[in-house]
């Protein structure tokens, strides 16, 4: 586990309201501008992700990339109380801080992590979440794999007509085939 993520999750833990899911986002945000630069969306562009979520009110959201759970926890303080919220995670140590994040903000219960890579999880997810498709998808991992994973959920039919997809980091540092295929679909 790296020793900056480590020390994230002891700031959580030490300054943040314990069940107060917006104290432990602004945890995090001052210890991205103040401590150690952290690879998330960020208080900025975090502000675009709550406004998709509260304005599509989804009930059933996927997430690929959960890293350490910040943008899980923007979605599970915008989404509907009964929404089924499973988010993808291939680094078993940044899902289980992630899983420590989400317990000590008070919404673990709101959200499946899935710990495996994308493209193993995908065709599982119908199974064993007994889900037909998603409302709304948030994709902010691999880069490289953006393609790859939504063709993927078209083919396993996750992605339905009305489905929002919010996609992280296309022009910078980029996903061109990704924006290309879904530009031109």
């Amino acid at each position: 586990m790296g020793s900056k993520h480590s020390a994230l999750l002891k700031y959580v833990l030490e300054k943040s309201q314990p069940g107060n899911v917006q104290s432990v986002i602004n945890t995090i945000d001052e210890f991205a501008w103040n401590k150690s630069w952290l690879m998330n969306i960020g208080d900025k562009k975090g502000k675009i992700l709550d406004d998709a979520v509260r304005s599509r009110s989804p009930n059933t959201i996927l997430e690929f990339g959960t890293f350490l759970g910040y943008s899980s926890l923007r979605i599970a303080a915008k989404m509907p109380e009964n929404a089924l919220f499973v988010t993808i995670e291939s680094n078993p140590e940044s899902a289980a801080i992630a899983r420590r994040i989400h317990e000590h903000a008070g919404v673990s219960d709101r959200i499946q992590v899935v710990v495996e890579p994308t493209d193993q999880a995908i065709p599982q997810l119908k199974k064993l979440f007994n889900v037909d498709s998603f409302d709304f998808i948030f994709i902010d991992h691999t880069k490289n794999a953006y393609l790859r994973d939504f063709r993927l959920l078209e083919q396993e039919g996750l992605i339905k007509s009305g489905t929002v997809i919010v996609a992280d980091n296309v022009v910078i540092p980029g996903a061109p085939d990704y924006l290309k295929y879904v530009r031109n679909s």
